[in-house]
């Protein structure tokens, strides 16, 4: 086969958009996008690279098993990167059925319709997909939460503790059942929190810029020491992108940043920056207050990359500080964007 014709799921989200433009910036690769511009998803997202000559937009849901199964018939993908989920945390405790469809169901869809495609039965690839790959992407809070110390590894138990990170980790296991059941060519990753240009301007980073700029309170869940590991967008990129070319099949590989900060901190620095990058009368400072800790708020997550740094050569750019800096100039740079 040529190019690879890639099916990316959720590619005009966050992370999926600037997947699709790193692929198509980097890549020879025919990518088509499928996306449902729910919430969350903006074609705004991709404007960079919408006249692209190996770019195809379908707007859908992957919940529609048959629009899913066209599609798969149509373009006899050979790669998929599954991005698409319901994945605000705070959304899926007041709406959990929407995370229940999307992110098991429309999971299960792809799969099923990946298996339809590549393989004559269990365990016989057809000769014309042996590098066919299905990457999906995952989460860290499949996990659950950790105390003061110690890091998720690919070993560590699942133990989801929202409705969100349960759904995520039910599509986990069944994108590994479809590995052990029909040696399907699956491949995991699972991701620490990430940041940088197109997040959705509910989550935290966006949000702290944009209530300090409009010179709103900046929230706080709880006493802000809550701790993330912080990964740059784009370095998840590079590491999806390497283990879909690169990673063993039926492994699942932690991308995180080893860039674990709490969350004050992170109010603080994005805070800093702005007094220089866009200076005012008062501090920013000034505008942080606490609020009410959500419910069943994890404490702390953080990954142990080894895996994919030693095995496959992957690692961060960006540390946490670096890549903040570049996601509030561009910010700055894209107003309407919070």
């Amino acid at each position: 086969m040529g190019n690879n014709k890639v099916l990316i799921t959720g590619g005009a989200g966050f992370i999926g958009s600037n997947y699709v433009q790193y692929v198509l910036e980097n890549y020879q690769d025919e990518v088509v996008v499928l996306d449902n511009l729910t919430y969350a998803g903006n074609l705004k997202n991709l404007e960079a690279i919408s006249d692209h000559k190996n770019y195809t937009f379908v707007k859908g849901d992957i919940c529609n098993e048959s629009l899913v199964n066209d599609l798969f018939k149509e373009h006899q993908f050979n790669k998929v990167v599954h991005f698409a989920a319901e994945s605000h945390v705070d959304n899926s405790i007041t709406g959990p059925g929407a995370f229940i469809q999307t992110n098991i169901v429309g999971s299960f869809n792809l799969l099923h319709a990946a298996y339809n495609l590549w393989m004559n039965g269990p365990n016989q690839l057809k000769e014309e997909y042996n590098s066919a790959r299905f990457l999906h992407v995952s989460t860290d809070e499949v996990y659950g939460t950790l105390g003061e110390t110690g890091l998720f590894t690919e070993d560590t138990s699942y133990a989801p503790n929202s409705p969100y990170s349960a759904s995520k980790a039910a599509s986990d296991f069944i994108v590994r059942s479809y590995f052990h059941t029909y040696g399907m060519p699956v491949v995991t990753t699972n991701c620490s929190n990430n940041y940088g240009p197109h997040q959705h301007k509910e989550k935290l980073i966006p949000t702290i810029i944009r209530k300090a700029i409009s010179g709103a309170p900046i929230p706080i869940y709880g006493d802000g020491k809550n701790v993330r590991d912080w990964l740059y967008v784009l370095d998840h990129c590079t590491g999806i992108k390497l283990t879909l070319d690169t990673g063993r099949l039926g492994e699942t590989y932690n991308i995180g940043g080893r860039n674990e900060r709490e969350n004050l901190y992170i109010a603080h620095t994005i805070c800093s920056l702005l007094d220089e990058l866009e200076p005012k009368n008062s501090k920013y400072i000034e505008q942080i207050t606490f609020v009410t800790d959500r419910p069943g708020h994890d404490f702390r997550y953080a990954i142990d990359a080894s895996k994919i740094e030693n095995e496959l050569g992957w690692k961060a750019d960006e540390n946490f500080e670096s890549g903040i800096k570049k996601t509030i100039e561009w910010y700055l740079n894209n107003k309407d964007q919070l």
